[in-house]
């Protein structure tokens, strides 16, 4: 048809030109618009060529055939294939069963031996801060949702200023011109003057067209990478130069059989103001560096950081269950199989990014920000914490795990927490106040490394789950996995909280475990210096008293 028109003269020559040069501008400045659909034949390429396999020649068959008997018996044999596979594949699962049994054989699997200590604790939860911040900024403003990144060497929360999704104007004009940079380790998080940045992203996660984060990442994939490549979670933080810069984390598909994904290195954007040179690149050739995960490793500031997408840590944790092979997580089996807890009060689920201290286990990882996932039975009535994960935020190809259901250690889960919180505290309205974001909490106390679970009790606006009211001095417990018992710590001194712990569990644990004394010594200075102190003011208060009646004695005598 093509080549009749093209043969008809030159003013259909000159149109057919015209109209593939249009065509071709079109498919390569959209990119970014028919990404998906390129991304979802990557995911699922061996299902799409079986299936187009068996509809060619399923087909081809029929056309072949001359009775009606056997045109049925063929279009049948068809009905049957493709339901049995939309019903195993899709109904039971299975697609992703598989898939996530190849990143369980691709993972770099270390066990440890030993927990690590956490450290810099984290005081509030990620729906406080996201809640705190939201309050802070006006009408034609939004919040992007925060995350625990690693500024020089202290955590903070991150997250854009920027303009409103519900007016579209402002997203069609508007910069990103602020950031938010408060601090993870105090309970006092501050949203204006010094933790409110001052800074210009022409490209923003709210705003539209190819000033869009995603549009203009993709726009910046070579022809491989917009088969294999898609953005994720969007990061705010500091280079190596001291220069605010936006990094976007990205997922890799590999594999032919039920592809999987993988970390896929960062894409980073710098500040800058938007003109017309900024413009022409975005739709051309798009916006960012591109670091493979290779070369992560030559950026101080992206090593020991979180840069790793949460949807690619979680299919790596949930693949921790084929441990017991790889029928073990079938319905009749199921006798290691572990999932990851979700909480319906909680809007943060796992992973809880925590900062580890490795520095006195026997394995060779780096201190700072991990994905941390306690993995439990796959069961709804079984919360023991079968599974301890650490996977490096960075995106290191590592995946760190402690098997707590082999050492038998009976420790409760996080979906045992929340009712371990509220049976401590009767008296509390739990219809509004709700525990949340139950992260490890793992220090050396009384002879040993103990774990509990750090939880933060959150106001929630009533039949609206995802309101919290996120307080400065927010009501924090501790939660003993082992011994099930609750701590009410104080939020202002952190540095006591070890001491509180121990002063409410001593006893059970001298019971139990036969543990010596601790925090004496310092009791019993001090409860010597204060009566050295008092017997001092007591004696001299007395000499006084001796040395007034003297002189009134020898008074008495000069007048006589």
């Amino acid at each position: 048809m093509l080549k009749n028109y093209w043969n008809k003269g030159r003013k259909q020559k000159r149109n057919t030109i015209v109209l593939g040069l249009i065509l071709i501008i079109i498919l390569f400045v959209l990119r970014d618009d028919y990404q998906p659909a390129l991304l979802f034949i990557r995911k699922f390429i061996f299902i799409i060529l079986l299936s187009g396999l068996v509809l060619f020649f399923g087909l081809r068959k029929f056309r072949k055939t001359s009775s009606i008997g056997s045109r049925l018996v063929v279009l049948g044999a068809l009905i049957i294939f493709f339901g049995i596979l939309y019903v195993v594949g899709w109904h039971f699962k299975m697609y992703d069963y598989m898939k996530t049994y190849n990143v369980f054989n691709n993972l770099n699997r270390i066990e440890i031996n030993e927990l690590p200590l956490t450290q810099n604790e984290r005081i509030q939860p990620l729906r406080n801060i996201f809640s705190m911040a939201n309050e802070s900024v006006g009408e034609t403003k939004d919040v992007s949702l925060p995350h625990l990144v690693r500024i020089d060497d202290e955590n903070k929360w991150t997250m854009a200023i920027q303009p409103t999704e519900k007016y579209v104007w402002q997203g069609m004009t508007d910069n990103t011109e602020e950031v938010f940079a408060v601090s993870s380790t105090t309970p006092f998080p501050r949203f204006s003057s010094e933790n409110r940045i001052p800074v210009t992203f022409s490209i923003g996660e709210s705003l539209k067209f190819s000033r869009n984060t995603y549009n203009a990442v993709v726009q910046r994939f070579n022809i491989f990478q917009l088969f294999t490549l898609e953005p994720s979670d969007t990061y705010y933080m500091k280079n190596d130069d001291g220069q605010w810069v936006e990094v976007v984390s990205l997922i890799k598909w590999k594999g032919f059989f039920f592809p999987y994904p993988t970390f896929g290195g960062v894409m980073i954007i710098e500040n800058g103001e938007h003109d017309l040179g900024d413009y022409l690149e975005r739709i051309l050739i798009g916006k960012g560096t591109y670091i493979s995960p290779d070369k992560m490793k030559n950026h101080t500031f992206l090593t020991r950081q979180n840069t790793l997408a949460e949807k690619v840590s979680r299919l790596q944790a949930e693949s921790l269950k084929f441990l017991g092979g790889f029928s073990d997580p079938l319905p009749w089996n199921m006798e290691t199989a572990v999932k990851i807890p979700n909480l319906p009060d909680d809007q943060n689920q796992q992973p809880f990014v925590t900062d580890f201290d490795f520095s006195d286990t026997d394995v060779d990882a780096y201190s700072g920000l991990y994905h941390w996932f306690g993995l439990e039975p796959v069961g709804d009535e079984r919360t023991s914490l079968t599974f301890s994960v650490f996977i490096p935020a960075d995106g290191s190809d590592k995946f760190y795990y402690y098997d707590h259901a082999s050492k038998k250690q009976g420790y409760a889960g996080v979906s045992a927490m929340p009712l371990k919180v509220i049976e401590s505290r009767k008296e509390v309205d739990w219809s509004v106040n709700k525990p949340v974001e139950f992260r490890p909490y793992i220090k050396n106390i009384a002879g040993r490394k103990r774990m509990f679970f750090l939880g933060t009790i959150s106001a929630i606006r009533e039949n609206e789950a995802e309101k919290f009211d996120g307080s400065a001095t927010p009501d924090l417990a501790l939660v003993d996995s082992e011994y099930r018992d609750v701590v009410w710590i104080d939020v202002k001194h952190p540095s006591q909280w070890d001491k509180t712990v121990y002063d409410q569990l001593s006893e059970a644990w001298r019971a139990s475990e036969g543990i010596g004394y601790y925090y004496v010594e310092e009791a019993k200075d001090i409860d010597i210096v204060e009566q050295t102190v008092d017997s001092t003011v007591i004696k001299t208060e007395k000499e006084i008293q001796i040395e007034n009646l003297q002189k009134q004695i020898d008074s008495l005598k000069n007048i006589n």
